[in-house]
């Protein structure tokens, strides 16, 4: 049996018509399958819950949305021991499955999640901060300060929805992108790697835990970033003017911005931030809180893709 977990209004909708393919392919193939249509917020992260407690021993679970339905699967998986995952993207960005180099070819990628025996194994990263009632896992990346804005605000633009139905929806990104150039704030915090190893920074832009090298569309933040090493990635932008982070963001679009000395990478398996101001924090692009401290850490090899 499979069971899947369908997010209809992804890409504006254009997920609907993904669905039906696969349900044609299904039928011809006369599969017997379990189909559950997610219809408000969390709801996915629910029918995850529900599907992966039950008592089969090998659950084949397939998602079929973007980057944010995602996040709610894996975070309502109560077993990852006997869930074996399968992605059909069908949203705006798809990071999760450019990072995990899933088949964008529907039929192929079908035949995997329905029949295939081998799994590849995928780290996650959790993290907790100030007030949370509980941690919570992404697959993509967590960033604290101007792309968490930036995400934030993109989830909540109309400009998003209609350039969607277009096909444009990454340029809603860099557009809000621009514009929040324009207007952010910094802080200063401090880092601590691995519990023993700490660096300061002043005129803190951003900070991104990154489980895959890019996020938000494409944008590469950590190009040696790998989803099965253990390890996640930091990028931070840090100490310079806002007039010139205009001239230095085409360097992180075009992922040559390692040797800038606005930006950091470092590797790590655990880490927390002290910032001295609330900034706000996004897992996989959804958003999560302001906070001042926030914990993260690599949860390796604990997710089994279907590809």
């Amino acid at each position: 049996m499979i069971y899947f977990i369908v997010n209809t209004t992804a890409k504006t909708g254009k997920s609907f018509w993904v669905w039906k393919q696969v349900r044609e392919y299904l039928a011809d193939w006369n599969v017997p399958y379990k189909a559950f249509r997610t219809k408000y917020a969390g709801h996915a992260r629910l029918l995850a819950r529900q599907i992966s407690g039950l008592k089969d021993e090998d659950i084949r679970l397939a998602v079929l949305g973007g980057d944010g339905t995602i996040n709610e699967v894996i975070n309502g998986i109560v077993d990852f021991e006997h869930v074996k995952l399968g992605i059909i993207p069908a949203g705006s960005g798809n990071d999760f499955a450019k990072g995990a180099n899933i088949s964008f070819d529907l039929e192929a990628n079908l035949l995997a999640i329905v029949y295939g025996k081998q799994t590849t194994v995928c780290d996650l990263g959790l993290v907790s901060y100030e007030g949370c009632s509980k941690p919570r896992y992404f697959a993509i990346s967590s960033g604290v300060g101007f792309d968490a804005i930036v995400c934030k605000k993109t989830n909540e633009s109309k400009l998003k929805q209609v350039l969607n139905k277009f096909g444009l929806g990454k340029l809603a990104y860099l557009m809000i992108t621009v514009s929040t150039l324009i207007s952010m704030r910094t802080t200063c915090g401090k880092i601590i790697f691995d519990k023993r190893h700490t660096v300061g920074y002043n005129r803190l832009i951003f900070s991104a835990s990154m489980n895959m090298r890019a996020e938000g569309g494409g944008v590469p933040m950590a190009p040696e970033a790998r989803m099965d090493n253990g390890k996640l990635v930091l990028c931070t932008a840090y100490g310079i003017p806002t007039w010139q982070t205009f001239f230095e963001l085409p360097f992180l679009v075009l992922g040559q911005h390692k040797k800038r000395r606005c930006f950091s990478l470092k590797s790590y398996e655990t880490m927390d931030i002290v910032l001295s101001e609330p900034m706000t924090l996004h897992a996989d692009g959804e958003y999560l809180s302001d906070t001042r401290k926030i914990h993260i850490e690599c949860v390796p090899g604990v997710l089994r893709l279907l590809k």
